[in-house]
Order: C-alpha cells, then structure tokens, then sequence
C-alpha cells in the first residue's frame, strides 16, 4: 500500500459518527420593524443603488436612457424576449453594458438578492454586463438567510445566485475596488 492509501485509510478509521443537525429556534433570529427599510439601507451600504418611491416611473426613465445610449443591453423584465439569451457565450457576451432582470428573493439582512437560473436566462449575464438592474417586488423581502433558505428550493433548478451590490473586492493592498471581476454597479428598482 502506498502513502496515499495509507492516509486515507487513516482517515476514513478515525472519522466521527454523522451527527444530527440541532433543532433551531427560528424565533431567535434578526426580525427587523421595517424590512424595505432595512433592505435598502443594505443595498447602499453594499454599493448598490435602491429607487422605492417612484420606482416604476425610475425603471422606465432607465431604460429609455440607457437605450438611447445605443449600448448593448439584455432586458430580461419582459414576459417573452425577442430573442434567446441562453445560447450565447462569453465572447458574444463580452460588450455587454446593461442588463435587466427580476430577483426572486430578497434577504433585508444583507441587502442580497436571490436570482433564479430561470430569469437570468443565461449563467453568465448578471456577472458580464457592466452594469445590473434588478427588478425586486418588495413583498418578497425576509427578514434573513434563513427565512431565505426556508423558502427557496435550490434543487428546483440547476442554478440560481444570491447577489449583493456591484462586484467588489479589497484584497489588492486593501484598496476597495468596485467593478473588479462583475458588474460595476448595481441598480434595484422596488416595484
């Protein structure tokens, strides 16, 4: 038997009995008084922008600019898309500037937003465009991950994410840089 058998064996003999999960007490978990409140503080506070109020009138505003900038953009708010996103790669993804798209889910906690493989219509589009705009119902919003976790059934599809704020990183020279490996902003419209 070779060293790597060797360990491995020493390894599969001394493994622990499975233990159960503990029972969680649900009640004991962050309930916020005002969860659109605290969803948007969280959005901000991630990067992201939140527009309640005239959300709608925003969206539309939105669009018509960004259209009228003549970029490439990939509007997912509509019931049935002129043409089929799911088909293209990377490449012929590249020169992205804008999608819109609807989340599923949003958790007040962290600002995070669920986004199911269904609405992005392909895995790529939320982390290549430069810039995202999710559509957000608020009556979708939960208190935390885990009222999110009891609601979402993530084997029902073959992929969803949870997206918070525009990408970011801070671990060159603890600089924050937004925009680093995924969008560079992150737009959501409470409608």
């Amino acid at each position: 038997m070779g060293n790597r058998e060797t360990i491995l064996q020493a390894v599969a003999s001394n493994k622990p009995d499975l233990l159960a999960l503990p029972d969680m007490d649900f009640s004991l978990t962050i309930q916020y008084p005002d969860l659109l409140d605290q969803f948007i503080k969280m959005v901000h506070a991630a990067g992201g922008q939140a527009f309640y109020k005239n959300g709608n009138q925003e969206l539309q505003n939105d669009l018509a600019s960004v259209k009228a900038e003549g970029k490439f953009i990939i509007n997912l708010l509509e019931e049935n898309p002129a043409q089929d996103w799911a088909a293209l790669n990377a490449l012929e993804l590249e020169t992205l500037d804008t999608c819109y798209l609807r989340a599923d889910l949003a958790v007040a906690e962290n600002g995070a937003m669920w986004i199911s493989e269904t609405r992005m219509a392909n895995r790529l589009i939320p982390f290549i465009c430069q810039h995202l705009v999710i559509v957000l119902n608020p009556a979708v919003i939960v208190n935390n991950m885990h009222e999110a976790y009891q609601q979402l059934n993530v084997s029902a599809e073959g992929f969803g994410v949870f997206i918070a704020g525009p990408s970011k990183t801070a671990d060159i020279e603890q600089n924050l840089v937004i925009g680093a490996h995924g969008a560079r902003s992150l737009r959501v419209y409470l409608i």
